[in-house]
């Protein structure tokens, strides 16, 4: 089991994902956007950021930078509705950040969970 912050502007998709990620024996809080994620990355010890790229006020990719200073051990998935949204796979001292675009299907959500926290462990 891990421990996952979802950031994710949009309601339905965020409590979507945290149901779902909660089935799949994970322990999920999960917010709006990079601003409210903060104190929790303060508060709390998580395994994987799972970050909407375009959000308000803090978009993922800001969001995935200041988390990694809080927890330099954290893993980060990106999610995108955004075809066209450029991300640097290496945006984090030449870590890749993997990327997946909406929609996705969560089996293949939860495999690259699995295979991010795999390579970590």
């Amino acid at each position: 089991m891990a421990r996952i912050l979802i950031a994710e502007d949009d309601g339905s998709m965020r409590g979507f994902l945290k149901r779902a990620l909660e089935r799949a024996g994970h322990e999920v809080s999960a917010v709006e956007n990079g601003v409210r994620a903060l104190p929790h990355l303060h508060g709390e010890r998580f395994d994987l950021l799972l970050a909407d790229i375009v959000m308000p006020d803090m978009d993922g990719i800001e969001l995935s930078r200041r988390a990694l200073e809080i927890d330099g051990e954290l893993r980060i998935i990106f999610i995108t509705g955004f075809a066209a949204v450029a991300v640097n796979h290496q945006p984090f001292d030449g870590r890749m950040a993997k990327v997946l675009s909406k929609p996705f299907h969560l089996k293949d959500l939860v495999a690259e969970i699995e295979r991010t926290l795999e390579a970590t462990a």
